[in-house]
């Protein structure tokens, strides 16, 4: 069975001849992973960093990472909520987006025989990359038709970006990836009427194009999500952070009527797959499966791990995910 073909079965809940792992990790300094408009030579950087990871790991599947892509390009500063009206929809030969697919391209003819989902952070990422996540609960509050006008024009750019990505680049999807960190500030219903609708453009696209999408509620840093939000979202698979939101994999998987499941392992310096053993790691590993069960699985980690973890831990992760 090729990785391709067992990673699929596995999103399909279809039989698999091991259980699929998905790891994933920075390639670029945390200083240097934005703005490639700023400084191009990024991309090369992150194809190298790709091609050490693939060559030396050989993963079952792979996240294109967009390190070098963090930052929206935006003709100037976004300084208060009058300033939104300055972010624009992208024209489909925007250099930002024709770096992105050459990026894919690149990393996709590393390995063959392999499912590639490109990292596309949902526009209210964006946007927080950009002026900071205070302006953007001020505005959510106090501004909310100006950003959700400012949101759903990043989506409609990230939902060109999304399908360019698999039409253009070959990635088999997106891996997308959400978070509502501000649960006290921004609620429920503020973030279904102004934050959603622009996620839902990008996802929405992406999965009528290949409906192979991840998607990914981010728990980065301790952040915390209500789960249940998302439940409706279309993916073909879910990532969220077990050992932050208290939500096992099983557990997921009715939350999310049933669909694949993604991860199991903490991703923290200092964690079992950091530092732990191998006797630790693959009798983690061997829980991850029996409480999950073996179909519809790959197992990964809460979010992306640290950069210099050793591989051979993630190898030892394979080797017991029988």
């Amino acid at each position: 069975m090729s990785d391709r073909d067992l990673a699929l079965n596995a999103l399909n809940y279809g039989p698999v001849s091991r259980v699929p792992t998905g790891f994933w990790f920075h390639l670029i300094e945390e200083a240097e992973t934005g703005d490639f408009m700023k400084n191009p030579k990024l991309l090369n950087k992150n194809v190298a960093g790709h091609k050490k990871f693939i060559g030396d790991f050989q993963p079952d599947l792979v996240k294109i990472m967009s390190d070098g892509f963090f930052f929206f390009p935006v003709s100037t500063l976004v300084e208060q909520a009058s300033d939104l009206r300055k972010i624009e929809i992208l024209s489909p030969d925007h250099p930002w987006l024709i770096a992105q697919i050459e990026l894919i391209d690149r990393v996709r003819a590393l390995k063959k025989e392999t499912l590639y989902f490109y990292n596309v952070f949902s526009p209210a990422n964006f946007l927080r990359f950009l002026v900071g996540r205070e302006k953007v609960k001020l505005w959510a509050n106090q501004n909310p038709k100006e950003l959700k006008e400012a949101l759903e024009r990043l989506g409609q750019s990230l939902a060109l970006l999304a399908v360019a990505a698999i039409r253009e680049g070959g990635a088999d999807g997106i891996y997308f990836s959400v978070q509502n960190p501000d649960l006290g500030e921004v609620t429920d219903e503020i973030y279904r009427q102004i934050v959603a609708p622009s996620e839902l453009l990008v996802l929405e696209a992406s999965h009528k194009e290949s409906g192979l999408d991840i998607l990914h509620i981010c728990g980065y840093d301790g952040v915390r999500n209500n789960l249940s939000f998302y439940s409706s979202y279309p993916a073909k698979a879910v990532s969220w952070a077990v050992n932050v939101e208290g939500v096992s994999l099983l557990q997921g998987r009715s939350l999310f009527d049933g669909r694949a499941v993604v991860g199991g392992f903490p991703n923290t310096k200092g964690s079992i797959l950091h530092t732990g053993n191998k006797a630790q790691i693959q009798d983690m590993t061997k829980r991850i499966i029996d409480e999950a069960g073996r179909e519809g699985l790959i197992i990964g980690a809460d979010c992306t791990v640290p950069s210099d973890i050793n591989l051979r831990h993630l190898d030892w992760v394979r080797q017991a995910a029988l």
